[in-house]
């Protein structure tokens, strides 16, 4: 067996995770005096990628390698298993160092070790993030032990090795900064990492000695080949502890409460997703409605049920800000259950029991992207990735909700692929209206209105118990908001995309006022990427749910798959309306350079945007025209 572990030093696969070394700590001493260590590694990376990574990604295996293999020899720690570069299952993140053996109780232990060059910090805002020079500039990244500590949990929680059995592999996890030289009042180790650096300690280039006492510790006795063989033969399946976890935190919200309709659909659902797992056949379940008929809760009640019952059940979504939501109510350990539609480019078949697709339309055809290597590129349609890793697949779909040219979700296309591979096919549409006060009326006049569909509330009744209100200012749609979250109720505001977006922040770390109406000015949401921004204010990410978002205006990407008590929209220029003409648009006055690059298709797509901004309210929606012909028509249209 030690032969054949050691012979295997180009890309290896076990389960469906990836990594780029795989060995004895004495062979990988070895590599490095030799200096082979990064031509291995380099190789390894081409033979799965099919190009060569980039001469920085060498240099830093070189460097960090070679620190870390001297800390191996001083400790004596050359009878051990060690994994470099690690993939971790449904993502794109590898984890640098995992060395493997047992203790003097001779109990089997692993360490995973975070390699950083690092060689200086500055504070950010976010609880757990630092600044430091990466990528050619000054960035906000994870701090070290946050984000080794989050490897170490998602590893606990679905590798088999780590949990299974009545003596699992124990897992540790530390950083080792082999370039770093700690400072008085130093960033990275604010109190606001005292727990964290607890948990998950960090160790830097003046801490070899604490470094080597903290492995010795746990891998002393050796023989960690056996304990390599044994990660290796394990498979990706999350544990039973992490689906009640996130089952009953789930269930524990009272905000995800099913009614009536709701709660049939759920139970015919579930029916099908638990009798379809044990059919040769796929199972795949469209639910279809429109906005506020409770597509998500369903969505997000069904995972927390299956979970508790032992499924392991993910659930996916095109959705960049409505995911990392989720995964911030949800908490770290049960964040790894949420993923996006292109998670699963590389998955394996069937590794999914029951796979909970919202949002469904914004499925696109292919998940890789303009950065993806030519190698990992198919031509493997995006719905046939999310019926082929799932055992029983459910989408939840709106084919109104379409925003972008890119999304294509529709349930044409997903029942076409259902047929094409023999699934077992379930349809069920939502009608009940659980958003806009109840009121079917809204939403319908806002499709009629709109001439997206003809419906029989051709005109919108003043008396009805939803509040819709036309203000006749910028500043009057602001003052109406913000008085009805002092009142306690959850408010935003959001607007056609019609201004530029900045990318950087003032000095201040303030945002800059993008959104201008003559003297209004304000900002939109943070960018998820800038740097130094002020603590005080929520990325766009998190725009819908930290309350200190009504201080900026969201946009249709911040705003969809969310709701609120009330909404305020600024319709802007990019579409409008023309007597004698009909909707118009006026691809002029848009900043979203995708939608205007879609031709045909741009007026279409931005009355699916104002139809999805003015449906996002529960109790009120009030609005603000900048086109006053448009606002003319509009109040043509109430009663």
């Amino acid at each position: 067996m030690k032969e054949s572990l050691l012979t295997h030093f180009h890309i290896l696969k076990y389960g469906d995770t990836i990594r780029l070394y795989s060995g004895t700590t004495e062979q990988l001493i070895a590599d490095t005096v030799k200096n082979q260590i990064s031509e291995k590694m380099r190789n390894a990376f081409f033979h799965h990628f099919r190009h060569y990574p980039a001469a920085s990604e060498i240099s830093s295996w070189q460097n960090s390698l070679r620190a870390i293999s001297l800390v191996f020899r001083e400790s004596d720690l050359t009878d051990h298993g060690v994994i470099l570069e690690q993939q971790l299952p449904l993502t794109s993140k590898r984890l640098d160092c995992l060395i493997c053996g047992r203790d003097d109780a001779r109990r089997d232990n692993a360490t995973i070790i975070e390699l950083k060059q690092w060689e200086q910090c500055k504070p950010a805002a976010g609880d757990n993030e630092v600044t430091t020079y990466v990528g050619g500039g000054n960035r906000e990244v994870l701090h070290p032990s946050a984000q080794v500590g989050q490897y170490q949990m998602y590893l606990e929680d679905t590798h088999t090795a780590f949990y299974e059995t009545d003596s699992p592999v124990r897992l540790q996890s530390c950083s080792y900064l082999h370039n770093y030289r700690q400072r008085s009042g130093d960033h990275l180790f604010d109190p606001k990492f005292a727990e964290v650096l607890r948990k998950y300690p960090l160790f830097t280039g003046d801490d070899v000695s604490q470094l080597m006492s903290y492995l010795r510790a746990s891998l002393e006795a050796g023989e960690g080949l056996e304990v390599l063989r044994r990660i290796e033969d394990s498979k990706y399946r999350p544990s039973r502890k992490l689906m009640d976890h996130v089952g009953h935190l789930i269930k524990g919200k009272s905000e995800y409460v099913l009614l009536d309709e709701q709660l049939v659909v759920f139970d015919k659902v579930l029916s099908f997703a638990r009798e379809g797992f044990h059919d040769r056949r796929k199972t795949v379940v469209i639910v279809k409605g429109g906005p506020g008929t409770g597509k998500s809760l369903i969505a997000i009640n069904l995972m927390a049920d299956l979970l508790l019952k032992g499924y392991n059940t993910q659930y996916a979504t095109g959705s960049k800000a409505f995911t990392q939501t989720l995964k911030k109510v949800i908490g770290p350990k049960g964040a790894v259950q949420f993923k996006y539609f292109n998670s699963y480019l590389d998955a394996e078949y069937n590794s999914v029991d029951i796979l909970i697709c919202d949002e469904a339309h914004r499925i696109r055809e292919y998940s890789h992207s303009m950065y993806t290597p030519k190698s990992k590129r198919t031509d493997i349609h995006q719905v046939q990735e999310l019926i082929d890793a799932s055992k029983v697949c459910v989408f939840f779909i709106d084919d109104k909700q379409v925003v972008r040219p890119r999304e294509i979700g529709s349930v044409d296309l997903i029942r076409e692929f259902a047929k094409k591979n023999d699934c077992a096919i379930f349809e069920y549409q939502l009608e009940a209206q659980f958003r806009c006060a109840g009121s079917d009326a809204f939403v319908n006049w806002i499709n009629h209105t709109l001439e997206i569909e003809r419906t029989a509330n051709v005109l919108w009744d003043e008396d009805d118990a939803f509040d819709f209100q036309i203000l006749d200012s910028p500043f009057a749609l602001e003052e109406a908001i913000r008085a009805k979250a002092a009142e306690g109720n959850t408010a935003r505001m959001a607007a056609g995309f019609c201004w530029p977006w900045s990318k950087k922040v003032k000095p201040d770390g303030t945002l800059v006022d993008d959104v201008v109406i003559r003297d209004f000015r304000r900002p939109w949401n943070a960018r998820d990427d800038v740097s130094g921004l002020n603590i005080n204010i929520p990325k766009s990410n998190y725009w819908a749910y930290d309350p200190k978002g009504i201080d900026q205006i969201g946009c249709i990407y911040t705003a969809q798959g969310f709701e609120f008590d009330y909404i305020g929209v600024i319709w802007g220029p990019d579409l409008v309306y023309r007597f004698g003409k009909g909707w118009i648009g006026q691809k002029e006055y848009s900043h979203d350079t995708v939608v205007k690059g879609s031709k045909d298709r741009f007026v279409d797509l931005v009355k699916n945007t104002y139809r999805v901004l003015l449906s996002r309210g529960l109790k009120g929606c009030f609005i603000h025209f900048m086109d006053k012909d448009t606002e003319k028509f509009v109040k043509t249209r109430i009663e």
